[in-house]
């Protein structure tokens, strides 16, 4: 057996580690402290990373991967007195880099560990300058005593984790052009003060203005409560009086009572299809047979369940588990199913939206009827209609780039420069009836200007979103401008967050989108917005309506 000298003075070595651990005799334990002291100030972890070139040259096995000689090895250090001392050297078997530009690098194997042997004769500390003297590289790593009861771990520092700067301080004066010097810290404290006290008027100049646009609200509502009388005496008895007085057609604008509305709404959409009053009852008795008999179409299920899962969230009406109106949305969705399935149309989602407000307006029955009825108006149909209605649709996406272009004609071209075409944001807005992207009360007073004035108020409202959105909406990039569309901009859903505001409601109340911001938007079109335009632009594109 070679001895330890002999063992490296064969292999071009690289140390890195070496653990030194002092092997205790029962027989001879008064001798076990003979080194303690110089160990004490010794290396204990150096790695030893080797590799035996003329091994490699040769094809043989290196000594270090030979188990019969790790045994002996063991076999000898048994055999040694109580002070000697193992070194565990960390072997690596690829070349060094110095090598490599003599001789051929051999295939890397994976790095093995190994014990050899220092005779008592030779004290640790030589026995390491030995090596050291060998080697190229060797890392320094505090010295440790290691006990020969367990295997010593190697040697790992604890990962220090700096606080360094704060988010705030990482964004200090970096604005300031790289070719300027660092601005002086007064100055860049004096900026700083200037910036959180021009933040601060803007905070309170957004709650001057919150504050403003809720006495509007509030306002706005008592006119309707003290109107009540007038609602009662004139419009009641005949809705259609709204066509010769002018002043009622303004009252109707501003909202109906909401009392006044489940009678309003069904006797304004009508009943142009004639269905009898026990019509939901029938529907309804069909998909409870074909729900048993399991023969209700599975995809209209899975849509249902989607749909609904996600309908009005903030009001918590519809909740699978606690919701008092889950129950009857579902209903009447599988009898709307139903009823649909005799004209060969399935399930669209975003129907759950328009029954959910519906049945919060009127009961189940009533409801079904008013909702049937709704969903054949020409727009509304053609985009609940599927494939067999997408001429039309083209046909709607065009009449809206129109009045895009007239009424708004920066938002226009700025859609066109990012090729963002009405489909991108149209359907998610119309087929729900804007009850996804706005807040409910502001939904509830579009739905009931929108059964007066027909499919035209649908696209002035949408105008009206863009109009309130416009500031926000000249992104250089295509992907922020769609985000924003779907109510999905980052920074904005951030900035709702830190203020604490609710995400559950309308997508666009992140924006600051609000019913009074929102109307005052579409009153501002009386100016320019006239039905001649609505009805020649229909006649030119839909010429068979």
């Amino acid at each position: 057996m070679s001895t330890p000298n002999n063992l490296f003075q064969a292999q071009n070595t690289s140390v890195s580690t070496i653990n030194i651990n002092q092997v205790h005799s029962t027989s001879r334990s008064s001798s076990s402290s003979i080194r303690e002291d110089s160990l004490a100030t010794s290396f204990s972890q150096i790695s030893i990373n080797t590799v035996d070139l003329d091994t490699h040259r040769e094809g043989a096995p290196g000594i270090i991967e030979s188990e019969a000689a790790e045994a002996a090895l063991d076999a000898y250090a048994n055999s040694l007195p109580s002070d000697a001392y193992i070194v565990n050297a960390e072997v690596d078997r690829t070349s060094p880099s110095e090598d490599n530009s003599t001789h051929s690098t051999p295939p890397s194997t994976p790095s093995a560990s190994t014990s050899h042997v220092i005779s008592p004769n030779l004290t640790p500390s030589s026995y390491i300058q030995e090596v050291v003297s060998k080697s190229s590289t060797i890392p320094v790593i505090n010295p440790v005593v290691a006990s020969s009861a367990e295997p010593q771990k190697p040697f790992k520092h604890r990962p220090t984790r700096s606080t360094g700067p704060s988010m705030f301080e990482k964004v200090r004066s970096k604005t300031r052009p790289s070719f300027l010097p660092p601005k002086p810290r007064a100055e860049d404290d004096k900026h700083m003060a200037d910036w959180q006290h021009m933040m601060k008027l803007s905070r309170a100049a957004a709650e001057k203005r919150r504050k403003a646009l809720q006495d509007r609200r509030i306002a706005r509502e008592k006119a309707i409560e003290d109107s009540l009388h007038v609602w009662e005496k004139e419009i009641v008895p005949d809705w259609r009086i709204v066509d010769r007085n002018h002043e009622l057609r303004k009252l109707w604008w501003r909202g109906i009572p909401t009392k006044l509305r489940p009678i309003l709404w069904e006797r304004v959409v009508g009943n142009d299809l004639a269905l009898s009053k026990d019509h939901y009852k029938s529907c309804l008795a069909r998909a409870k047979r074909a729900l048993a008999s399991g023969v209700f179409p599975q995809k209209a299920l899975d849509l249902i369940e989607e749909d609904v899962s996600t309908t009005l969230p903030a009001l918590h009406i519809f909740h699978r588990e606690t919701g008092p109106l889950y129950a009857d949305l579902k209903d009447m969705l599988y009898a709307w199913v139903v009823a649909r399935s005799d004209e060969g149309l399935g399930y669209t989602l975003g129907a759950a939206r328009i029954a959910a407000m519906v049945l919060i307006n009127m009961p189940n029955q009533q409801g079904f009827i008013v909702m049937r009825n709704l969903l054949e108006r020409h727009l509304l149909r053609s985009f609940f209609g599927g494939e067999r209605s997408k001429e039309d649709v083209e046909a709607y996406y065009r009449i809206f780039d129109t009045l895009l272009a007239d009424c708004m004609p920066k938002i226009y071209f700025n859609f066109k420069q990012h090729q963002v075409s009405p489909a991108a944001y149209l359907p998610d807005w119309l087929i729900p009836l804007f009850l996804d992207h706005l807040p409910f009360e502001a939904c509830a007073r579009i739905w009931d200007v929108v059964l007066l004035e027909g499919d035209s108020f649908l696209y002035r409202a949408s105008l009206g979103i863009l109009g309130v959105l416009e500031p926000r909406l000249f992104f250089p990039e295509k992907k922020e401008l769609l985000e924003l569309l779907r109510g999905e901009n980052k920074a904005a859903i951030e900035v709702a967050k830190r203020e604490g505001r609710p995400l559950d409601g309308g997508k666009y109340e992140i924006y600051g989108v609000d019913e009074e911001t929102l109307w005052g938007c579409i009153d501002s079109m009386n100016d320019w917005w006239k039905e001649s335009t609505w009805t020649r632009l229909i006649q030119r594109e839909l010429p068979d309506l």
